[in-house]
């Protein structure tokens, strides 16, 4: 087999696996993220915690990249503490690691069973819980799959008559071998891909032990690039977590690397063949960075902040407001179909700033803050400024020239742009009193009122996001899908206020103390679900799908 045909192979079988870690990784943020976002930012309240839930949130999410953007979005919003935030991240590599481990047995029997019962999962019912779980199962198959594909794509490299050149040359110059494991490591956007392919090459003899272990620490090097990198443009409160790994990890692999060099270690003790030897090396790795990083953990924290401030542009002199850029071009009211593409990209514009209304008004009620709601009535401001902009500019579009459908389509973001506008007030005029009254009050909700609260706006965040989609795509499928989760969450607002009544009636005191504010809070809620469930019916209408009345028929 030519070597062209074996790279072609190899990197298809790299391919699926980076998809079915994705597959896995979406799967697990759409069915239980909001749940894992609510257990972490409990955790991480404790730094001795932060390691533990770091580890076991990058095994649900199969990587390590995934949990360190999340947690650098915490610490940037003040959810979480820097250092619990730099000690969960060490957690969390070591997990990313455990999964590498995990692989590397012989699980080829889960390869059917995986994908029969993720299909079947998937296919069953139209439950997001158990499409999400099908989801996952069919992922975890294909990366096993994918795991063959690559052992069976290296066997020809055995032959080759280039890659003992090659092999020889990376043997006599480990610092070329380092970088190009992390560059190689940076292209995939994942460590557990780079080991699993220095494993599979391992395995087949292509590449020796001694020569993998210096290219392991090349691939904790490239991971640690990831995030950074990723948070470039992101807040400076945001970076700090991602580049306090880099310091940590990067260095580190920098010092090991120097240390492997220099004593030239014999790593038997790591396993008895290859492929576990480099396994146990990149567990050891993250182990040892750990455990250094604890006592290390503050002094880094400085440093990372440090070199975060020195890297903001300097403020101007006599700072003046910038000039919010419109999409609403008045040089296209007369062309309709123009001029719909830039309102549309004005209400996708509304559909963000609502989004991040609606994930800051639930950290409000969890950790109240003047400043930060200050901030959102600011956002409010903002939505009302671009609905009424949004609202002008459909009314002088040349309806003369606009066709039947574009004539729907402007009522219909008409429409959406009024509902969104009118969640925005309920979130400022509703939501937010009642966080500043808990604020003044200096009260609690029960462990089970907050899981109660804190589940119903996570599932209304959700279906905020499907509506925001289907402003876009117009997708018919979506469209029922939001209109069924109104219903669902009807009955959900039921039970979640049948409980909490029980829990009054039992005299549960932080109960009666958050009565008020709980249902409220419920309420307003399923008010937001229903404006945002009501931009499916234009869409259902169209296709033909909704009834005039849902009054029964007598």
């Amino acid at each position: 087999m030519s070597g062209s045909i074996v790279l072609v192979h190899l990197a298809g079988a790299v391919a699926l696996l980076l998809w079915a870690t994705r597959m896995v990784r979406t799967g697990v943020e759409r069915a239980y993220g909001d749940v894992l976002r609510q257990k972490l930012r409990s955790t991480m309240r404790n730094p001795f915690l932060s390691a533990g839930t770091g580890a076991a949130l990058a095994i649900a999410l199969q990587s390590s990249t995934a949990v360190t953007l999340l947690i650098g979005s915490f610490a940037g919003s003040g959810i979480v503490t820097g250092l619990s935030g730099i000690l969960a991240v060490r957690g969390a590599e070591v997990g990313s690691a455990l999964v590498a481990k995990i692989l590397s047995y012989d699980l080829s029997l889960l390869v059917p069973i995986c994908l029969i019962a993720g299909t079947v999962m998937f296919r069953a019912t139209e439950e997001r819980s158990w499409r999400q779980l099908g989801r996952i199962v069919f992922g975890v198959g294909l990366m096993i799959l994918s795991l063959q594909m690559m052992n069976a794509a290296t066997e020809p490299l055995r032959d080759s008559s280039l890659l003992p050149v090659i092999i020889d040359y990376l043997s006599g110059d480990p610092v070329t071998a380092f970088l190009l494991a992390g560059l190689m490591t940076w292209l995939f956007h994942s460590s557990i891909a780079g080991v699993l392919l220095l494993m599979a090459l391992a395995g087949k003899g292509i590449i020796h032990p001694e020569l993998a272990i210096v290219m392991v620490l090349g691939v904790n090097l490239g991971s640690s690039v990831i995030a950074p990198l990723l948070t470039r443009g992101a807040p400076p409160a945001e970076r700090v977590v991602p580049l306090g790994n880099l310091l940590m990890r990067g260095a580190g692999s920098i010092v090991m690397l120097a240390l492997y060099m220099t004593f030239r270690p014999r790593m038997d003790f790591l396993g008895a063949d290859a492929v576990s030897q480099i396994v146990n090396a990149h567990i050891l790795f993250n182990v040892i960075i750990l455990i250094a990083g604890i006592p290390l953990s503050g002094l880094v924290l400085k440093a990372t902040e440090a070199v975060v401030a020195l890297s903001q542009p300097a403020e101007p002199e006599q700072p003046g407001e910038m000039e919010e850029l419109s999409a609403l071009n008045k040089a296209a009211l007369a062309h309709p179909g123009q001029a719909l593409a830039n309102a549309t990209r004005e209400v996708v514009r509304v559909c963000e700033i609502i989004e991040i209304m609606l994930r800051r008004i639930i950290e409000l009620y969890e950790a109240p803050d003047p400043k930060k709601m200050s901030e959102l009535a600011a956002l409010d401001d903002r939505v009302d400024r671009l609905h009424a902009g949004i609202k002008l500019y459909l009314a002088r579009i040349a309806t003369g020239e606009m066709s039947e459908r574009e004539a729907a389509r402007c009522q219909e973001l008409l429409g959406a742009c009024v509902k969104l506008e009118q969640v925005g007030d309920i979130i400022v005029r509703n939501m937010l009193p009642q966080a500043q009254k808990k604020l003044k009050r200096g009260i609690d909700f029960t462990p089970e009122g907050w899981r109660e609260l804190s589940g119903f706006h996570a599932a209304v965040l959700a279906n905020a996001r499907l509506a925001f989609n289907l402003l876009v795509n117009r997708d018919p499928v979506t469209a029922r899908q939001l209109v069924a989760e109104k219903d669902r969450l009807r009955d959900v607002e039921k039970e979640t206020s049948r409980r909490h009544f029980e829990r009054l009636r039992e005299g549960t005191e932080k109960s009666v103390e958050t009565s008020s504010i709980h249902l409220d809070t419920i309420r307003d809620l399923k008010q937001i679900n229903s404006l945002l469930a009501s931009i499916a019916y234009p869409v259902l209408e169209e296709s033909g799908e909704l009834s005039g009345s849902r009054l029964r028929a007598i």
